[in-house]
């Protein structure tokens, strides 16, 4: 009996053993290597921070509380945090760590492309149901940086509390008409799971689990093409059907008041939101792309906003609060790629504009 009991403990002092020098590998794995050796693509971008900076170049950088490289036992990743309250950039009321290209494009001439191999790891843990943007993220995106400075493609992940997948879609927002951007609105395409209009009936109360949506940790990937004025995308992940799209992005399909499509009709123009697209969208605009982790879950009443204010707890912007009660959103890259046309030219003026 007592060498059936040694037996068992020289046993389980090695298991211990090896799940330490697995946990060693894994710090090993990760410990000196920046985000460019895991994707080496950052000579294309600025990084901005959670805290609102921006910090140029990612070459050779890291930041504990937003940005480095972690190893999940199988591969090295990078890890893009944001809380649900800081410091943000630009006009947005949400945080984000994130990359912006150096360069922007013009659609009409525009042969350009993003690829990403990303898993979300969280999203907000608080926030009210019946606001349409919380508890997600938007984890790439096209952007304009002239104009209005509007958003031609959102790729968002949500999912609300109690649920074991969650809801992958993408937005088009309209280039409004004139100089008044407050009626500008999105149209939302679900890729798996439900679009940004499926919310909770109550604060706290949640509407049914997507039967084809994303777990916190399941990959998926994107691609995202522009090309003589069209956008396509392209999304896979295993176990799930792949889905195409494309969009016109130098030619609108909602020029009047009737071509608003009834998801607007019930979502945003309640609000105001009811503005026409101009005629040529986003043609004559830079575009560029971004990547990241834009935490769409913000501490701002909903009375301001039913769609975008969450009302979420931000522990007055404290971080590392929000981080151990899990009041954030954080996305992990595991590869990516861009292909920058020659006809593409410095972003610098957006950046002059809103840093």
């Amino acid at each position: 009996m007592f060498a059936i009991m040694i037996g068992a403990l020289l046993f389980l002092k090695s298991c211990k053993d090896i799940k330490q020098d697995v946990s060693k590998a894994n710090e090993k794995a990760s410990k000196g290597i920046v985000a460019n050796d895991v994707i080496p693509f950052f000579q294309h971008w600025n990084l901005i921070l959670g805290d609102g900076s921006n910090v140029g170049l990612a070459t050779n950088y890291e930041n504990e509380n937003f940005f480095y490289v972690t190893n999940d036992g199988k591969s090295n990743w990078v890890v893009y945090k944001a809380p649900n309250a800081g410091d943000t950039h630009g006009t947005s009321n949400n945080t984000r760590t994130e990359l912006a290209q150096m360069k922007k494009w013009y659609p009409a001439t525009a042969n350009d492309k993003l690829t990403a191999t990303l898993k979300v790891m969280n999203v907000s843990a608080t926030g009210d149901a019946r606001v349409a943007s919380t508890y997600s993220v938007v984890v790439g995106q096209i952007h304009s940086a002239d104009g209005h400075e509007n958003e031609p493609l959102k790729i968002f992940y949500k999912k609300f509390p109690g649920h074991s997948k969650g809801s992958v879609f993408w937005h088009y927002e309209i280039n409004t008409a004139g100089d008044d951007n407050s009626g500008r609105w999105d149209f939302s395409t679900a890729v798996w799971g439900n679009n940004f209009s499926v919310v909770g009936s109550e604060v706290n109360t949640y509407p049914e689990e997507p039967k084809d949506g994303i777990a916190l940790g399941e990959e998926f990937s994107y691609e995202i093409e522009v090309k003589d004025g069209i956008m396509r995308l392209k999304f896979m992940s295993e176990g799930h059907e792949t889905k195409t799209f494309s969009k016109n992005l130098i030619v609108s399909e909602y020029t009047t008041a009737a071509d608003i499509p009834k998801q607007t009709q019930d979502l945003f123009v309640p609000i105001g939101q009811d503005g026409a697209e101009r005629s040529k969208a986003y043609a004559g605009e830079g575009l560029f792309f971004k990547l990241g982790s834009y935490n769409q879950t913000n501490g701002k009443s909903p009375e301001v906003n039913k769609n975008w204010c969450s009302g979420a707890e931000t522990h007055g912007g404290d971080v590392q609060k929000q981080y151990a009660d899990g009041n954030y959103a954080e996305v992990w890259f595991k590869t990516a790629s861009i292909y920058v046309s020659d006809a593409a030219v410095s972003n610098e003026g957006y950046f002059a504009k809103n840093d």
